[in-house]
């Protein structure tokens, strides 16, 4: 009865060693959602300093946008099989360190932040190798199949099943989560080893600047990349400034009280549930150019009803739609980028889509806690509304570079 299950879920033609990438993600996405509740959550129990609480958030924000343009270069130049494995092993010790120091009551607020900060940096070598591995096992054409798979073990555990699974480990006892994602990722590295990659790789002729420079010039050159890029900068502005006081805007403007952030995270997540299952039938049907264009549509429509609604009939749809759209958005956009790329770029230039993100979710942060602290929660969705609608229009002569996957 399984092994049907896996066929369909998993087609023969994606190839076994797909199948064991699989695995690996999904097993290393359930540690990380139960990292993304435990980790914050550890924190707090040593320390009521909300700026040392706050580190913990800003630690994992922060490595991707400093340590991703060196992993990229890493995974483009030396095996990403072993890259992969040597970073899975550095997480597993620093969290059998924890353990071992919490077990000894030793562990101080300064330690746990060492030592997620480290975790943070581990998984920014981890995740951009990852992010290299689909389009070395599959064919260009199944691309989109292969990154729906991937999404739906980030969208179902990393999202979904993870932080509530963490939160519960953490209440029968601070070590539990911590164990529990050593479980998982020895689980995922055993699977990954099962990996066969064809050759890749080359000398380090030339040093790492260089490496970077080449990178971020192949992006500007290249107009589908380049303007994918520049929308996930642009766009995650908007995003970062309505989405960084969601937590205030769904209690005191949609009146939700204390449950409803879980609730709007998880009606998120429905939605991305549901785009997983329609995503094939979303592609044999609408080309990834189109697809993007009625994401960004979405997006600026969900900025335009979330920032002047305070209806949770009307919110919480909304919001649904948005994990559709988002769950849609993160395959498409990782699939164009890998179809374009050539494979001893992908980690540089999937290196340069990451700092986009956060690059663009950091600055929006500011700027959303600002306007949310002068003119009221709702301000941050407004003026996301306008500024992605003006961004929308400027940027949308240069979405016909995308539509070169047709």
């Amino acid at each position: 009865m399984i092994a049907p299950l896996v066929r369909t879920v998993l087609p023969a033609r994606l190839g076994v060693d797909f199948r064991w990438l699989v695995g690996s993600s999904w097993a290393t996405n359930l540690g990380d959602g139960i990292s993304a509740a435990a980790g914050p959550l550890l924190v707090a129990s040593l320390t009521d300093d909300p700026f040392r609480i706050s580190l913990a958030a800003l630690l994992s924000w922060a490595p991707p946008l400093v340590c991703g343009l060196y992993a990229g270069v890493l995974s483009d130049r030396h095996d990403r099989r072993r890259i992969l494995l040597l970073a899975n092993a550095v997480r597993v010790l620093v969290l059998l360190a924890l353990i071992g120091t919490l077990a000894a009551g030793r562990l101080s607020v300064e330690l746990a932040l060492l030592g997620l900060g480290l975790l943070s940096t581990a998984e920014v070598f981890a995740d951009n190798t990852t992010g290299t591995l689909a389009p070395m096992l599959v064919d260009r054409a199944d691309l989109p199949l292969a990154n729906a798979r991937l999404s739906a073990g980030f969208i179902t555990l990393n999202q979904l099943a993870g932080p509530p699974l963490g939160a519960a480990l953490f209440a029968a006892g601070r070590a539990w989560p911590l164990a529990g994602e050593v479980l998982l990722l020895v689980a995922g590295t055993l699977l990954v080893s099962r990996v066969r990659l064809p050759a890749h790789g080359r000398p380090a002729t030339a040093g790492v600047r260089r490496d970077v420079a080449e990178g971020v010039r192949w992006v500007v050159r290249h107009p589908a990349v380049r303007t994918l890029c520049l929308i996930v900068l642009i766009f995650n502005l908007a995003f970062g400034a309505s989405w960084s006081v969601l937590v205030l805007y769904v209690s005191e403007r949609l009146g939700l009280g204390s449950i409803g952030f879980g609730l709007v995270t998880t009606v998120m997540a429905a939605g991305g549930i549901l785009a997983t299952g329609a995503y094939g039938w979303l592609t044999a049907r609408v080309s990834l150019g189109n697809l993007m264009r009625i994401g960004l549509f979405i997006e600026t429509g969900t900025h335009a009803v979330l920032g002047f609604t305070a209806s949770p009939w009307v919110a919480l749809p909304t919001f649904f739609l948005f994990g559709v759209h988002e769950f849609v958005w993160r395959t498409t956009a990782t699939t164009v980028r890998q179809r374009s790329v050539p494979v001893h770029l992908q980690g540089r230039v999937g290196a340069v889509s990451v700092i986009c993100i956060y690059g663009g979710l950091v600055v929006g942060a500011a700027a959303g806690g600002v306007l949310a602290s002068r003119y009221g929660v709702a301000a941050p969705f407004q003026v996301a509304f306008v500024c992605a609608a003006i961004f929308l229009a400027v940027l949308w002569p240069q979405m016909k570079h995308i539509a070169h996957d047709d």
